[in-house]
């Protein structure tokens, strides 16, 4: 039978804070180190939402309060709501969420600024870029209590070699953030005195970029890793001729051919 946990706190789970085009939303539990309560989810659901219209934000980056950025589901609320209908709906929120965030206009950045495991993880690898720092821990250590970390396996297996992902799912060992690096799971595992120099550089260059073209770049890229060669270079293909015909990219190809900068806004 379902038990009642929702949290109860004035403080947001979820905190946002935009600059320069870019917006920064912070998993803020951090004496639960940022574990995915019902209510995280949902509060983050609701930022993601909005951010998708937000035509102002342009870049976001994704990360934690204090020492962990996530450690997967909260487990006490699941075992305080021990029901095959809740746990259906608490992994079906969670999986449209990780969605959101591949579907998002706007590329993500996950800024690894501690441990992340099982839907931790999986956030990590639902981000369209990672950058870690050096120190960091990863895993997908669900198997170490019972429970084969299936939908973090989803968003792994899409980012990192088959058999790195099964090693990780079948023996829930952490990895350090240089071989997530190896693996793919992360662009960067950097020193960590310089993970917001990094993130924020990557972030300003993104967000420099004509807004439209990426935008389309990004939604092309997922929707073509899905298809077979001949599906994915027909919808390429279109979706450069349909580039071309954008303002930011008749200016830019202008401004090539003119030897000058592109004046885009």
């Amino acid at each position: 039978m379902a038990v009642n946990t929702a949290e109860s706190t004035t403080e947001p789970l979820v905190l946002r804070h935009d600059a320069d085009h870019v917006c920064t939303l912070t998993l803020n539990r951090p004496g639960q180190y940022n574990a995915l309560s019902e209510e995280v989810l949902e509060q983050l659901a609701v930022h993601l939402g909005t951010i998708a219209g937000d035509e102002a934000v342009r870049v976001v980056i994704l990360t934690g309060a204090g020492k962990a950025f996530c450690p997967g589901h909260d487990l006490k609320q699941m075992r305080a709501n021990h029901d095959i209908d809740y746990h259906r709906r608490l992994f079906r929120q969670c999986s449209d969420v990780m969605q959101e965030i591949v579907s998002l206009p706007q590329p993500v950045i996950a800024r690894v600024q501690g441990m992340a495991t099982a839907a931790g993880c999986q956030l990590v690898a639902s981000a369209d870029l990672a950058v870690a720092a050096d120190d960091v821990k990863f895993a997908v250590s669900g198997i170490s209590i019972g429970l084969f970390c299936s939908t973090p396996g989803v968003a792994l297996s899409r980012n990192v070699h088959r058999k790195h992902a099964l090693e990780m799912l079948l023996t829930g060992e952490f990895i350090d953030a240089p071989t997530a690096e190896r693996y793919g799971l992360i662009n960067h595992a950097v020193p960590r005195e310089a993970l917001d120099d990094t993130v924020n550089r990557i972030a300003r260059v993104i967000a420099s970029r004509p807004t439209e073209a990426v935008r389309l770049g990004k939604r092309l890229f997922y929707s073509q890793i899905e298809k077979n060669l001949e599906g994915a270079y027909a919808e390429a293909a279109e979706a450069m001729a349909c580039n071309l015909m954008q303002p930011a990219a008749v200016e830019g190809i202008d401004a090539f051919i003119g030897k000058r900068k592109p004046r885009w806004d």
